[in-house]
């Protein structure tokens, strides 16, 4: 078992952005802007601090148009325009870019406001105990979330199944177990799985708030959010 510290960070930007409607005919959700910037730019953002670190990109619905964004930045591109392969399956490809050990995982289309989240993720994170460290928010603090929350916290930070917190789409993962999965195309919701039958799998609940920019109409909720409460 490895105890370094994530060195490198998977961001996933290869959806279809289907819920975005007509914004995303000619360009990827990561493309869509916030606060007159693209999602994408908002995620690469809260890598700063933790410079040097490599960032992987995965690459699907109107991959060119993210590759020329993104190029001559210190980015690597992680391409699935052949297949689509959900959370899982493109963390698996995307690990020779990564390379070995625990990583960052990070959805491209949310905005934060708070303590950045990947410095929190890197405070929590315990590899003598930890797997995977999730972090999460009370449903009161998930703009344009809907549902009943993803995971009940434990009071030593363990995370079971059911309604409660949301997941943020931010984590710390030891990838080494998706090599045993045998589909091609998969959520990493397998991965926590096994993790949790193991007592492995942990959460951190985010001092902040968080929107999940997935609709139109999510994107003022955004907006509204980080004008006078944004990231530091």
């Amino acid at each position: 078992m490895t105890t370094q510290a994530p060195g490198a960070i998977m961001i996933f930007a290869a959806g279809l952005g289907r819920r975005m409607g007509p914004l995303t005919q000619s360009r990827p959700k990561p493309m869509v802007e916030v606060a007159g910037r693209p999602l994408i730019d908002h995620a690469l953002d809260l890598t700063a601090p933790l410079m040097p670190l490599r960032r992987v990109v995965n690459l699907h619905h109107k991959g060119e148009v993210l590759r020329d964004h993104l190029a001559g930045r210190d980015v690597i591109l992680s391409d699935e325009s052949d297949r689509l392969l959900e959370t899982g399956g493109g963390l698996r490809r995307a690990r020779p870019l990564l390379g070995p050990g625990p990583v960052y995982t990070l959805n491209s289309d949310a905005m934060w406001s708070g303590p950045n989240p990947l410095m929190a993720l890197r405070r929590a994170w315990d590899p003598a105990r930890m797997e995977a460290l999730l972090l999460l928010l009370p449903r009161e603090n998930a703009l344009g979330h809907t549902g009943e929350g993803d995971f009940i916290v434990a009071p030593d930070g363990r995370l079971s199944r059911g309604p409660g917190h949301v997941y943020s789409g931010a984590q710390i993962i030891l990838p080494d177990g998706l090599d045993a999965i045998p589909d091609e195309a998969f959520s990493l919701n397998l991965l926590w799985n096994e993790i949790a039958a193991r007592g492995r799998l942990y959460g951190v609940v985010h001092d902040g708030r968080w929107c999940d920019v997935g609709r139109p109409d999510c994107i003022p909720l955004a907006e509204g959010m980080i004008q006078n409460d944004h990231v530091v």
